[in-house]
């Protein structure tokens, strides 16, 4: 299932407890928390190096929805292998999703899926 929006923020380790005692404060008293979800890296630099210009324009274009990886490369004119590595790190950070399908005739081919309809990027320095 697709989240409606996934957050990508630079933040210090303090900034991330007092979001969590927010929300832990609004869940004891009945009210709810916004829906999505956050990613926080401590540093900037972290954020921008797992998120470099391909690894962004990778996202808007996945962001379309369920597309196998060569096709993704051929759309956004780079190498498969370049691709594959941008498309590998992008899901550890938890911001894509891959599957294998059947691809009649030629075995299996890897599918890339976005996991919300909506990134959210911020940064303060």
């Amino acid at each position: 299932m697709k989240k409606n929006k996934i957050t990508i923020t630079a933040g210090s380790v303090g900034e991330f407890f007092r979001n969590v005692r927010e929300n832990a404060a609004n869940l004891d008293k009945g009210a709810g928390i916004a829906p999505g979800t956050t990613i926080m890296f401590e540093d900037p630099l972290e954020m921008l190096n797992v998120l470099t210009h391909e690894r962004v324009r990778l996202l808007r274009t996945a962001k379309r929805g369920a597309v196998p990886i060569a096709k993704l490369a051929s759309e956004l004119d780079r190498d498969l292998r370049a691709v594959s590595r941008d498309v590998v790190r992008l899901e550890k950070a938890g911001l894509l999703r891959t599957s294998y399908r059947a691809n009649p005739g030629h075995g299996r081919c890897k599918i890339v899926e976005p996991v919300a309809k909506e990134y959210l990027l911020s940064a303060r320095i």
